[in-house]
């Protein structure tokens, strides 16, 4: 198996780059991505996967940037950058120091799948299994448990965390309920009601108001879901605060 990780600040190339690894027919497990180039330096030192793509303009740190620091982060990783036509003579200049290769906007399949084959004939991937099979994974789905922390109080779907960690629905929701023991929506419904708890004795708040804020733009949904958890309506839950 080959781990990969995808550096670009641009959506559409990450996505559409996961979308090509995925239809190319080798076993790639996609350890994650950045939109700049200082999350990216942590993620890699961490994660040491086999192949980097990464684009050459990010901000926080510039692909050429990061390609100087990998080999001190991960030595093993191949760094393949991703370019406009524009900063193509960057390109091919950094492939004569340490980059093993590039790409050119839009990515085509067949030049990806070219590279593909070239570090897999050389031998790329075999350390892959075990690392992909055990440390990527747990430390992923402390990414997402962390993710869904930061983002409980918007529209935060099982989907787009399935999409976004390029894993299938089914197995990140198994592996968020063996990690804490509860669904992924189950989980959601806890840190929102738990909110609602703690703003619910600010008075001059009212609670739509706080249902809205942490996350339920339906209001009657709100008291039905917290009258579940609670076993008693928003309102009786202030007033039992106030005697």
């Amino acid at each position: 198996m080959l781990t990969v990780y995808i550096a670009d600040d641009e959506v559409w190339i990450t996505l559409g780059l996961t979308k090509l690894l995925e239809k190319s027919g080798y076993d790639i497990w996609v350890v994650g991505t950045a939109n700049n180039g200082l999350t990216a330096r942590e993620e890699i030192a961490e994660f040491k996967p086999d192949i980097l793509f990464t684009d050459i303009r990010m901000p926080g740190m510039t692909g050429l940037e990061l390609l100087r620091e990998v080999p001190k982060l991960s030595p093993s990783t191949r760094v393949v950058l991703i370019s406009g036509f524009a900063e193509f003579s960057y390109a091919q200049e950094a492939v004569q120091h340490h980059a093993y290769d590039y790409l050119l906007k839009p990515v085509k399949e067949e030049e990806l799948g070219r590279i593909l084959s070239n570090i897999t004939a050389e031998g790329g991937g075999k350390q892959s299994p075990d690392r992909s099979e055990s440390i990527v994974p747990e430390r992923m789905i402390d990414r997402v448990i962390n993710d869904i922390r930061e983002h409980y109080t918007e529209d935060i779907q099982l989907t787009t965390l399935a999409s976004k960690y390029s894993v299938s629905i089914a197995r990140l929701s198994t592996d968020i309920k063996k990690k804490i023991g509860m669904t992924f929506s189950d989980y959601v419904t806890q840190l929102r009601i738990q909110r609602a708890k703690e703003l619910l004795p600010d008075e001059s708040m009212s609670i739509s108001e706080i249902a809205e804020i942490v996350g339920y733009n339906d209001y009657f949904y709100f008291i039905k879901v917290f009258k579940k958890v609670q076993g008693i309506s928003p309102s009786k839950y202030r007033k039992t605060l106030q005697e």
